[in-house]
């Protein structure tokens, strides 16, 4: 057993994240049950049904952001994560939010709580490649589209007071957001409503 966790550890460490499929296509013959020893061992971790990963990874930078791409796909980081994460608001977030075209799911493991919410397939956009600190690429929305998409998915942000208590950075705000990015991000919604609460937003914010 030690020497096939050995050989299996050499093939899959350097993923961060693998799934059952990638095992298989390596060794058809593996032993499914091999992967639920090795995570009461501690010497993998399940991120959810049928994907895995190492548990030396859990104290990498940024890891939580690369999990969360790879588990769910398509999928992209957005909402309050990328809001947090560009300081546009004051707190920390915890939870990992991102946008799919697949169905509303969420997930826990311990790399932590991914949320994910489903918008129309014509809604999704407006996200980049960024590098992690090891090189690696996260798909993440630009924070124009991560502000839509709060505003899409959350329609009670709808009056000044609502976008008063969001407390984003006016500062930040000035220096990060591309007006004309933002405004033409919102064309392809084609959605009144969101137009409504997107200007409420500018006039708040004084955009």
């Amino acid at each position: 057993m030690k020497m096939v966790f050995e050989d299996f550890r050499r093939e899959f460490y350097d993923l961060i994240c693998f799934n059952r499929n990638q095992v298989l296509a390596w060794h058809a013959g593996f032993d499914k049950n091999n992967l639920g020893r090795w995570v009461k061992k501690g010497y993998v971790v399940k991120l959810r049904n049928g994907f895995y990963s190492f548990p030396e990874y859990l104290s990498m930078p940024q890891i939580s952001l690369y999990i969360a791409n790879q588990i769910y796909k398509p999928s992209y980081i957005s909402l309050h994560s990328v809001l947090s994460y560009y300081g546009i608001i004051p707190e920390s977030v915890s939870q990992v939010t991102s946008i799919s075209g697949m169905k509303t799911i969420d997930f826990q493991n311990r790399f932590g709580s991914f949320s994910y919410q489903q918008v129309h397939p014509d809604y999704y956009f407006g996200f980049e490649l960024k590098p992690m600190t090891d090189g690696r690429m996260i798909q993440m929305a630009f924070p124009e589209k991560a502000i839509l998409d709060l505003f899409y998915l959350y329609p009670f942000y709808n009056s000044p007071e609502e976008m008063i208590d969001i407390r984003f950075d006016e500062d930040i705000l000035e220096d990060l957001i591309d007006l004309n990015k933002l405004m033409s991000y919102l064309e392809n919604f084609r959605n009144n409503a969101l137009s409504k609460r997107v200007t409420t937003f500018t006039k708040v914010y004084g955009l």
